[in-house]
């Protein structure tokens, strides 16, 4: 790939990170520019019409949406990491979608406007990983031995949940043996820990204050100090 890529980020997009992680896995040099998505930059509409990130800037060409931009890499540098047989490589398309839906409970779980609210998001989320627990085989990756998209997708998912682990148990994991060793591989995986700055976790517990919802609430109230305790 000679042209030059410019991958259009920010700190705590999910989505960016997808990109990021399928870069890294292909070895394909590229920057990275950071934006304040609340502060967008007057370029930044030109070459995202829907005003989100992530974009990928080949050369003087924009593509945004991040499966857009993962099924471009995969299409146009080697490894690959989508299956050969058009089946497979189908199922692996749904299951990413799965993975988009997964963010959207996320969203609702760390948005909850009360405990009962709380409660009931994190059924939801834990109902998906049962199903996910299902679909998966024996591993490392979701298709065996080979890191795919799919894993790109899910390393992202699964970073929330060490900061929503370290705020409190919300019964995600207890008798998902799959879904956690995968959870455990990805992390460990250098292109997905690689594909935020070394500060995201403080960033996204800022970020998650911020929101004034139950989670809110549950962070804040461990960071008070305790009867007796110096403060």
């Amino acid at each position: 790939m000679s042209a030059r890529l410019v991958l259009i980020s920010h700190a705590l997009c999910p989505y960016v990170q997808r990109a990021a992680i399928v870069l890294a896995e292909k070895g394909v040099p590229f920057e990275r520019r950071e934006i304040d998505l609340a502060r967008k930059p007057p370029w930044f509409l030109q070459v995202s019409p829907l005003g989100k990130t992530p974009v990928l800037l080949v050369g003087e060409e924009a593509i945004f949406e991040s499966a857009v931009i993962c099924e471009y890499l995969d299409e146009t540098a080697l490894p690959r990491l989508h299956p050969e047989n058009a089946l497979a490589r189908a199922r692996h398309r749904s299951w990413m979608e799965f993975g988009s839906a997964l963010l959207n409970l996320i969203a609702g779980f760390y948005n909850a406007a009360d405990e009962v609210a709380l409660s009931a998001r994190a059924s939801d989320i834990r109902a998906r990983f049962e199903q996910l627990e299902l679909a998966l085989g024996a591993g490392p990756y979701f298709a065996g031995e080979a890191f795919s998209i799919v894993d790109a997708v899910f390393g992202p998912v699964f970073r929330y949940f060490d900061v929503f682990d370290a705020i409190g148990d919300f019964g995600f994991w207890p008798t998902l043996p799959k879904v956690a060793r995968w959870r455990a591989v990805l992390r460990s995986r250098p292109s997905v820990a690689a594909a935020v700055r070394a500060d995201y976790s403080g960033l996204l517990q800022r970020f998650l204050v911020a929101r004034q919802s139950a989670l809110s609430a549950r962070i804040t109230a461990s960071r008070a100090p305790q009867p007796g305790q110096p403060i």
